[in-house]
């Protein structure tokens, strides 16, 4: 991973396991539990921005959970779940500034979950956003800035480093 220049090193800034469940009541509290048993973090509820009569949504509902994992807690929950996914990616799963994200089924899949059946089986999303050092430039109070082209991550350079840092193919 290392380059000559060590502000040109991709990272991962953060990753986000969510659980959709449409809902609130006891599948909302099924569904925060599984997400607190594998990330060993507790969820945050998500709401619904919008009113949708086809899916029974209305807005300011609560509809899911969410947890977001930094640093070497992203790195060791990505590498269990790319386990699960049996160290392969799709190439689609790859957005244009190299972040990427995924699915994953079932949570017994990971290793040492077994099945309860108190819980039910719950899938979840898996979202990984990659950038560069250097990008607080767009974020800080003063003289914000643009980050240039140049210094942004490509859908090829998010692949590389998914495939070097997890040994994870990426697969047309």
């Amino acid at each position: 991973m290392s380059m000559k220049n060590p502000m040109r090193n991709p990272r991962i800034v953060k990753c986000v396991v969510s659980i959709g469940v449409g809902d609130g009541g006891e599948r909302l509290v099924r569904a925060k539990k599984v997400l607190t048993m594998l990330t060993a973090q507790e969820p945050v509820e998500t709401i619904s921005r919008t009113t949708n009569a086809d899916l029974g949504i209305r807005k300011g509902q609560t509809i899911g959970c969410k947890v977001t994992l930094r640093g070497k807690n992203a790195y060791d929950f990505l590498k269990k779940a790319f386990w699960v996914k049996e160290n392969f990616i799709w190439e689609d799963s790859f957005d244009d500034y190299g972040n990427f994200a995924f699915g994953i089924e079932d949570y017994t899949d990971f290793e040492g979950m077994s099945y309860d059946p108190k819980i039910g089986v719950f899938g979840m999303d898996i979202s990984v956003q990659l950038e560069r050092k250097g990008n607080r430039i767009k974020l800080r109070r003063k003289e914000k800035k643009r980050v240039p082209e140049r210094h942004k991550l490509t859908r090829e350079e998010g692949q590389n480093f998914v495939e070097k840092a997890f040994g994870v193919e990426v697969i047309e």
